[in-house]
């Protein structure tokens, strides 16, 4: 109990921010590895920090669609995230990857609500970016990247209306339910799950917020087997979402979605008709979509 009541005021004092970022300093590597073009860019925040990024340009000879804005999960750095968009060069969309305060090779101590001028900043740098204008731009988040990003885009609703789609992928509905979940996994904290949870801070949820992205097409990915954010998550976040609106079931572990090829046609087919795609209704299946005329073979294996 000594152990418990030292866990629970660690906790109160830490805060949100203490349990949900695990940076990574550094660069493991870099898209070259996944032999991508690619250049670093450095992207300033409002409270003066320095950000650093991943531009990856559409594959050369091949017509630019749009512009992805990739918001990486809570862990490592963006390294270990290339995974969920290095293929979309090849399919014509130009994708910015950023690492958030304190991740990676950015400056700072990730934070909320801090950490929400990192989203504006990013927003600000493809504002200014000649190669961004006048192409359609995508937001694509990933768990707690998708999660903040819902709140974001609730308090700017001038960025909704920028975006021809927002694609989640595992996102969190409730960072309290999420953390009441991780806790029933372990019999040494079961007993304690709920009055535990009730010390995570829960007023930036998505859930809370997903009401209000009235302006933008939305794609929701969620696995059945994810086994960190459960599949209730992404239900919950389908009902409160208001059309347009596709909620993909998928298979496979947390925010592994892109690694099955299945999952990134039907997100190509989804951005050619926001409106009214309406997914691979069945696991397994072909999607019920009409092929683009003279469609490109499937992209390469996920780099390791």
């Amino acid at each position: 109990m000594r152990i418990l009541g030292i866990f629970c005021l660690l906790l109160a004092l830490g805060g949100c921010s203490s349990l949900l970022f695990y940076p990574e300093p550094g660069q493991p590597f870099t898209p070259e590895k996944a032999k991508l073009d690619y250049r670093d860019v450095t992207l300033t925040t409002a409270d003066g920090l320095k950000l650093h990024g991943w531009w990856l340009p559409a594959k050369k000879g091949v017509e630019v669609k749009g512009t992805v804005l990739h918001l990486h999960g809570n862990g490592g750095n963006l390294a270990w995230h290339l995974g969920a968009s290095w293929w979309l060069p090849k399919q014509g969309y130009q994708v910015l990857l950023v690492d958030y305060r304190g991740y990676g090779l950015s400056e700072g101590k990730p934070a909320l609500p801090e950490i929400y001028q990192d989203i504006d900043a990013a927003f600000t740098w493809l504002d200014q970016a000649p190669e961004v204008k006048g192409k359609p731009l995508i937001l694509l988040g990933q768990s707690l990247g998708g999660s903040m990003a819902v709140h974001y885009l609730a308090q700017h609703p001038e960025r909704q209306r920028q975006l021809k789609a927002f694609v989640l992928d595992g996102v969190p509905a409730s960072y309290r339910d999420v953390g009441r979940f991780a806790l029933s996994t372990s019999w040494m904290t079961w007993p304690f799950q709920v009055p535990l949870s009730w010390l995570v801070p829960d007023g930036d949820s998505a859930i809370r917020s997903m009401t209000q992205l009235n302006g933008v097409p939305k794609l929701i990915y969620h696995s059945i087997d994810d086994p960190l954010v459960p599949l209730s998550n992404g239900i919950r976040l389908y009902q409160a979402a208001p059309p347009p609106r596709v909620l993909q079931l998928t298979r496979g572990g947390h925010v592994q979605t892109f690694a099955d090829p299945v999952w990134r046609k039907v997100m190509l087919r989804y951005l050619e008709d926001p409106q009214h795609f309406n997914g691979l209704r069945r696991l397994g299946e072909i999607p019920n979509y009409p092929a683009p005329p003279n469609s490109e073979d499937e992209p390469p294996e996920s780099p390791q």
